[in-house]
């Protein structure tokens, strides 16, 4: 009797322990078969460039090609719903960006929450966005501007790449907590509204770093300040806005998202994979060539990122009164 229940007991424990091992020996051959990064803008932005930095390092990491796979549209939604519907085997990744914590406020029905529906699997970088304006408009400060804003209300245009984008709500940001008024002008992209801003048909931006340094550099535009807290190694010279606009901070940050129910042990191998990113030389190098700073951490950290950001922007969203369309 004594026998037949320990003999029992033991098939009850293999039982238990079958799923995880299946589990780990899963993890282990993952990936088996090439992965798709989907990317939510156009390509050539800063998103898909890391993207693709990220999905080249992961390749040669795992032995599979991570190929990034660009469905432009809705600010990030149309990639986020197709990650969101996709099977959760961790073959297919979203490449995350500030619209995943914007989106939610802006947009008045989502078929899907973003924290409730995708797993964050690790963050890649935070880079700050860069104050320009038009070499015409005479200013060459943030005080100077503030003051040029509120003596002529209807001259100031402001670029963006698009209703809700992270220039717009910088921008927005900004003339909340500084009163400097400005008018937003949309764009399809990054790239046409920095077209207009060299042209002097708008007259300012905040733009992400690695779409503006070159501009900059080629005098092409005015660089005012960055929109980080601290002042940033790509621009060393520019001070923050913060200087002159207390507590102001604005970001454009990117990782990796995979469908809610992907395995732990999936997510986690990515997440290691992408950290070892930041201890390797030639990485480290490429990042920093970005202008931003590494987001290395666990999966609950970037959930924690996406989390507050949610919440920040969300009260922009709101006070600003912001509409997608």
């Amino acid at each position: 009797m004594i026998s037949s229940r320990r003999q029992f007991l033991r098939l009850a424990a293999g039982a238990v322990a079958l799923p995880a091992v299946a589990r780990g020996a899963w993890a282990q051959a993952y990936p088996s078969r090439p992965v798709r990064i989907i990317v939510g803008l156009a390509a050539g932005g800063a998103t898909d460039i890391v993207a693709r930095l990220m999905g080249q390092w992961l390749s040669e990491r795992l032995g599979q090609q991570f190929v990034v796979e660009n469905r432009p549209g809705a600010n990030g939604n149309i990639a986020t719903e197709a990650v969101v519907n996709a099977s959760a085997d961790g073959y297919t990744l979203l490449a995350v960006s500030p619209g995943a914590a914007i989106n939610g406020a802006l947009y008045d029905k989502l078929s899907f929450d973003f924290l409730r529906d995708v797993a964050p699997v690790a963050g890649i970088l935070r880079v700050p966005n860069v104050m320009a304006v038009s070499l015409p408009l005479p200013v060459k400060t943030v005080p100077e501007f503030i003051a040029y804003a509120k003596a002529n209300p209807n001259k100031i245009n402001m670029a963006s790449a698009g209703i809700g984008s992270s220039n717009h709500l910088s921008g927005e940001l900004f003339k909340l907590m500084s009163g400097a008024p400005m008018t937003h002008v949309p764009y399809r992209g990054a790239a046409p509204a920095l077209t207009d801003l060299i042209g002097g048909q708008v007259q300012v931006i905040f733009s992400a770093v690695p779409s503006t340094v070159e501009y900059i550099k080629a005098g092409k535009v005015r660089a005012l300040a960055v929109t980080s807290t601290s002042r940033a190694e790509a621009l060393p010279d520019l001070p923050t806005v913060a200087e002159f606009v207390p507590g102001y901070e604005a970001s454009n940050w990117w990782g990796i998202g995979a469908p809610k129910s992907t395995p732990a042990a999936i997510v986690d191998k990515l997440n290691r994979e992408i950290n070892a990113a930041f201890a390797d030389p030639k990485m480290k190098a490429r990042l920093s060539e970005l202008g931003g700073a590494g987001l290395a951490g666990p999966p609950a950290g970037f959930e924690k990122l996406i989390a507050d950001e949610t919440e920040k922007w969300g009260r922009v969203i709101r006070t600003a009164n912001i509409k997608a369309n």
